[in-house]
């Protein structure tokens, strides 16, 4: 057999036995490795090497901020200051919710992070006031997507780190179609709002009071602003900013909100850092499944296969969207980026998709892997807070994949929405 199709099969097999994704391509990548007569030492090598990087430190960086606001007061401080500035509208608290996630992904980079500290505080909210549950469950889902989509974006760093591409253009390209996607999110929550007689959560927008909350959220709104500042000035790379993220996010709960104490952020430290360990050992395994399938030649098999089937570019880009598109809903997010990107980036290169462009293309397509059965993780938790029914919460969840896919189709048919901010080709 084939050693690319063995390391598959054998993956695919193990996962459904219920093995952990990280152990399984690991395991699987031994055995082609074993079966091929390749030396097994040279398995510690890529699993190291694959963990050396610079960029990856910015991932246990960033979770850690995610957690220290969750639990210090830092949520509840951005959610205040969106209702006094949007609240007047009809739809009032969905739209707070697409506003407070976007805000949100500006500082965590993680969609479960964002459905989980957002989510947990306006899905509840919207129940009271007469919201649909499912609907409450399916925007709070959609709008943490942004999290892995506005800069700073876990998945770009995964990405950045499997294709040897500067992490701060890809931020800088991701920037973009997350802000027009928030605010299509944002008009549709009106929409919905106004033809099913939602009512707003004020009567009318109050310049004072939106001032009021801005100088009681000052410090968490100012750092977003910060840490994009930091990473987009060029004063600091995006693992340097994340820890600068971490230390603000320390200072601002521990001695500003006062609402966690010192010894806390131990515990908080803990619980980050497993989190922070599967997803280190999916990176160095992947590393090792990456050599194998180099070895055995799979992307250029692969490649050769797609672009068989047509010589047209944009046929070429359409399947490759599809086929994203469904392993987004069959495959963590993080462990598809590391196994497809050394397979597909050479095709979207033929395409005269750049690195940046495709980066966006295959983060925002996993994106929407986060809303969509089996996997759907945002999704799932999403329905877990509003406790309504999965299904149910998918099909109201399916106009807003619906404009998921408008702005997928922009990113792909406008490179400019990706590549002009970043300044590449």
């Amino acid at each position: 057999m084939n050693t690319g199709a063995l390391l598959l099969i054998t993956m695919i097999v193990l996962v459904l036995l219920g093995m952990p994704i990280a152990f399984a391509i690991g395991f699987a990548s031994m055995c082609c490795m074993f079966s091929g007569g390749y030396l097994l030492t040279i398995m510690p090598q890529k699993l190291f090497s694959g963990l050396d990087s610079f960029a990856l430190l910015a991932i246990p960086y960033f979770l850690l901020a995610g957690n220290i606001m969750g639990q210090g007061g830092i949520t509840k401080k951005i959610l205040d200051f969106a209702s006094a500035a949007f609240g007047w509208l009809k739809g009032s608290l969905a739209i707070i919710t697409v506003v407070a996630s976007a805000i949100f992904a500006a500082l965590t980079g993680s969609g479960i992070a964002t459905v989980s500290g957002i989510g947990g505080i306006t899905i509840p909210a919207m129940k009271d006031e007469g919201y649909d549950t499912e609907f409450a469950a399916a925007i709070a889902a959609n709008s943490a997507i942004l999290g892995p989509l506005i800069p700073p974006s876990i998945f770009m760093i995964v990405y950045g780190t499997s294709s040897d591409t500067d992490v701060t253009a890809l931020f800088k390209g991701g920037l973009l179609p997350g802000i027009l996607l928030a605010v299509l999110l944002a008009v549709y929550c009106n929409v919905y709002a106004r033809r099913h007689g939602l009512k707003s959560a004020s009567k009318r927008f109050d310049i004072r009071e939106v001032g009021r909350q801005a100088m009681r959220s000052i410090w968490a709104l100012l750092m977003p602003v910060v840490l994009l500042g930091v990473i987009f000035g060029g004063i600091c790379t995006p693992t340097e900013a994340a820890a600068v993220a971490c230390v603000y996010t320390a200072v601002i709960a521990v001695f500003v909100y006062r609402l966690i104490k010192p010894r806390q952020l131990f515990t908080i430290a803990v619980e980050s850092g497993v989190t922070v360990g599967i997803t280190m050992i999916l990176m160095g395994t992947s590393k090792i499944s990456g050599w194998v399938l180099t070895i055995a030649k799979v992307p250029t098999i692969i490649a050769t296969a797609i672009m068989d089937l047509s010589d047209s570019p944009l046929i070429i880009m359409l399947l490759i969207n599809l086929f994203l598109l469904v392993v987004g809903m069959f495959m963590e997010a993080n462990a598809a980026i590391v196994i497809l990107t050394p397979i597909l980036l050479p095709v979207a290169r033929y395409c005269g998709i750049g690195p940046v462009q495709f980066g966006t293309i295959l983060c925002l397509n996993l994106c929407m892997g986060l809303v969509t059965p089996p996997v759907g993780g945002c999704l799932t938790i999403g329905n877990e807070i509003a406790k309504g029914r999965i299904e149910h919460t998918f099909i109201k969840s399916l106009p807003l994949i619906g404009i998921e896919c408008i702005v997928l189709i922009l990113v792909n048919a406008v490179p400019a929405m990706s590549t002009w901010l970043a300044g590449t080709p």
